[in-house]
């Protein structure tokens, strides 16, 4: 009796290994085919980030992890720089090229006023992860949100402008001394404008 118990249970560890072994064979599939269809994995807005803003992104991992954790994955980024200066109000103008899987990279200028307990200026590299993008014209609106809710790691900070479907998070770093809490809105447009209403 005992070595047909002993087979038996033999038996069962190599179903459920297999059936393990199987399972995660099919997750990782099924992940990978979601994030190479038309979104971005962490690996490689991660690696875009790091070539873009060099040595000085030590906190850019984080800051993507945890706009991961809250947005998953995004469909689109924008690589670019940008300036802006506030006292009490203030301007942002900045312009990049906005990178798709399935319908290639667009040029993207953005420009916008804000409004709050603010001064300084900056000057700074950006990456917007670009989230629920239908079509790339759907990008070209205004995003709005409130600048001092910033989170930030090792001088990379993240902030969140929506539209009503679209979410837009834009990572910064970059020099210059900028102190306060605003709220306004960034403008994308497919052409240069000085205007930023």
């Amino acid at each position: 009796m005992q070595p047909i118990m002993k087979a038996t249970a033999m038996a069962v560890r190599a179903i459920l290994t297999t059936m393990l072994l199987l399972g995660s064979v099919l997750m990782s599939a099924a992940y990978a085919q979601s994030a190479n269809g038309s979104q971005y994995t962490m690996q490689e807005i991660v690696n875009a980030g790091h070539g873009f803003f060099g040595e000085t992104s030590g906190g850019l991992a984080k800051v993507v992890e945890r706009a991961f954790e809250r947005y998953g994955l995004p469909n689109g980024y924008i690589l670019g720089q940008e300036g802006s200066g506030a006292f009490i109000a203030g301007l942002t103008y900045g312009e990049g090229e906005l990178h798709t899987k399935n319908v290639g990279q667009h040029s993207v200028f953005w420009q916008g006023p804000s409004l709050g307990l603010d001064w300084g200026g900056q000057g700074s590299r950006a990456m917007m992860l670009v989230y629920n993008l239908p079509s790339v014209p759907a990008l070209y609106k205004r995003f709005g949100g409130v600048s001092g809710s910033a989170y930030v790691v090792a001088g990379v900070g993240m902030t969140v402008l929506t539209d009503e479907h679209v979410v837009v998070v834009p990572i910064r770093t970059g020099i210059g001394a900028r102190l306060g809490l605003n709220v306004g809105y960034l403008k994308l447009t497919q052409q240069p404008t000085w205007n930023p209403f």
